[in-house]
């Protein structure tokens, strides 16, 4: 059996992938929709990585909205 220890990258892998799936329930949409949104702005590093240590100490919902939130004022500003 496979023992996998926690490391800061683990952290940070699961903080994003909850946020995108958390997300895109919000937005009613799966989440490789989801993902291919969030790639395209460049918010899972601009966002979710850079502030990495404010927003993981907020809850999965607060997270989730600043994530939708925030694709959408950046589509809109790029003219999506």
């Amino acid at each position: 059996m496979t023992v996998y220890s926690r490391t800061p990258e683990y952290d940070r892998i699961h903080f994003v992938m909850m946020a995108m799936e958390s997300g895109a329930h919000k937005l009613g949409i799966t989440p490789k929709e989801m993902l291919r949104r969030l790639e395209k702005q460049d918010l899972i590093r601009r966002r979710l990585l850079r502030h990495y240590d404010i927003l993981h100490t907020q809850s999965l919902d607060y997270v989730a909205d600043d994530i939708v939130d925030t694709l959408q004022n950046w589509e809109k500003e790029a003219g999506e």
